[in-house]
């Protein structure tokens, strides 16, 4: 397979599956397989999410109701900002005052969201001008970057009814007008930030290629690899309600681009089509890549998967699910030298990881606990679905005194702000190796420094 090159794995591809935990031993060197859990549990901006709209100048969330997400399995929200207040003016300063609270607490709580700004709820209601638009956007572009770390993606938004990009006064749906703002968009959000269209053709019309991007490209920071997909109409017609004009070549599209691109939205009522059953869902999200979709709409469609007993798989499924086959050690190592790490990783998600994050090797002292951090090469983003991932290591041990120590995965968040907080680490789906209080995933190996 082509995927196996451009990840550079040295194994052969393999579906995701758990080994029972043993140990072995041969030559010096531990190797340790691991059980895969079934469990369901929250990680970083992936599941199931809630929606929570607000209007102009509203209340903000409280910490109480994002607590409560937690009992859920729930990490991501989707906060809809509607600036009906504001279609002729600037923003003011309580509405900014109400985005930064939200913010705060979002982190107080251990969260992110996916973020859409609007103008109007109703199709017969009326959007703001692109130069209104733009001038809102400015006002949030300071906020919107001290607050990137809790912005897990973006809706593109701001036109039309509840920001979907179809119903608008103001013709922002030429060509043109589409091509201000999103390079507005792209202009206000941190570079870091990936921001989703409603269609696959507005993507293609904007980079100028029905060409999905490869991996040089996707791993960049480019306008083309900051551009994903947002679907509010998921398998609700054989077009979605108009998301696709060629059905087949565009989700094709999709499904090449989600390899680097985030993929989410909603269900809602089905028109020519039944209600979607479990394997219909099952295909479509595992083909398209999604990564979240929303608890609270469309009802029927998520009680017909709770009824026929996939909801819960797709708990597990949505996003990514990364899990640990093996690892091996030389179990014995020089101070000041290297040793030498391999792990095989899997994902049994329907996605990839989409935002950066950093990797650590944890070396953690049997007697006394000092812990010693030792950042790896891997990049998570490229441990994708149906795909055996070979990561190998020569981890220097610099600064790390003789004795013995017992071995950890980190896998923490990007922003210096969030490092130290076990929520946003990635959890692997393996049972025994989880610890909360930390973050770490436990590799229950051990290495003697000497």
């Amino acid at each position: 397979m082509l995927i196996c090159l451009f990840l550079n794995v040295a194994s052969s591809c393999q579906s995701d599956g758990g080994d029972k935990n043993d140990g072995g031993e041969v030559d010096g060197t531990s190797k340790v397989t691991y059980t895969a859990s079934n469990e369901v549990f929250t990680n970083p901006e992936r599941g199931f999410m809630h929606t929570w709209q607000v209007n102009s100048e509203g209340a903000a969330m409280t910490a109480a109701s994002l607590n409560n997400l937690k009992k859920e399995n729930v990490s991501l929200i989707l906060r809809l900002y509607y600036l009906e207040k504001f279609k002729t003016s600037a923003l003011s300063q309580t509405e900014l005052d109400l985005i930064k609270t939200d913010f705060t607490r979002l982190r107080e709580a251990g969260l992110k969201c996916v973020l859409r700004f609007a103008y109007t709820d109703s199709q017969d209601g009326s959007d703001a001008s692109v130069a209104v638009i733009s001038g809102h956007l400015d006002q949030l572009k300071p906020i919107l970057e001290e607050n990137k770390d809790v912005i897990a993606f973006v809706q593109a938004g701001f036109v039309g009814a509840w920001g979907e990009w179809y119903y608008t006064t103001n013709q922002l749906t030429t060509p043109a007008n589409k091509k201000l703002i999103i390079d507005k968009l792209l202009a206000s959000f941190p570079k870091e930030v990936k921001i989703q269209l409603r269609t696959p053709k507005i993507k293609q019309d904007y980079v100028g290629t029905t060409i999905a991007m490869d991996a040089t490209a996707g791993y960049g920071t480019s306008n083309t690899a900051r551009l994903g997909f947002h679907n509010d109409c998921f398998m609700a017609s054989v077009d979605d309600y108009g998301t696709y004009i060629d059905i087949t070549s565009e989700k094709t599209y999709i499904s090449n681009e989600a390899l680097y691109v985030p993929t989410g939205g909603e269900t809602c009522p089905p028109t020519d089509v039944p209600v979607a059953s479990c394997s219909t869902a099952e295909k479509e999200m595992s083909l398209l890549k999604w990564t979240y979709l929303n608890l609270d709409y469309y009802g029927p469609v998520l009680q017909e998967w709770r009824n026929n007993n996939c909801f819960t798989d797709f708990e597990r499924k949505l996003g990514y699910r990364l899990s640990l086959a093996s690892s091996s050690v030389k179990k014995e190592a020089a101070v000041n030298g290297t040793l030498e790490f391999q792990a095989l990783l899997n994902n049994g998600g329907f996605a990839p990881v989409y935002n950066p994050k950093n990797a650590y090797l944890i070396l953690r002292a049997t007697s006394g606990g000092t812990v010693y951090k030792k950042k790896l090469n891997l990049d998570v983003r490229k441990v994708v679905p149906r795909v055996t991932y070979d990561l190998k290591e020569s981890v220097n041990l610099s600064g790390i005194p003789a004795g013995t120590y017992e071995l950890l995965l980190k896998i923490e968040d990007s922003s210096t702000k969030l490092v130290d907080r076990p929520d946003y680490c990635i959890r692997f789906a393996n049972t025994g190796v989880w610890e909360t209080a930390t973050g770490f995933n436990k590799l229950s190996q051990t290495v003697i420094i000497k």
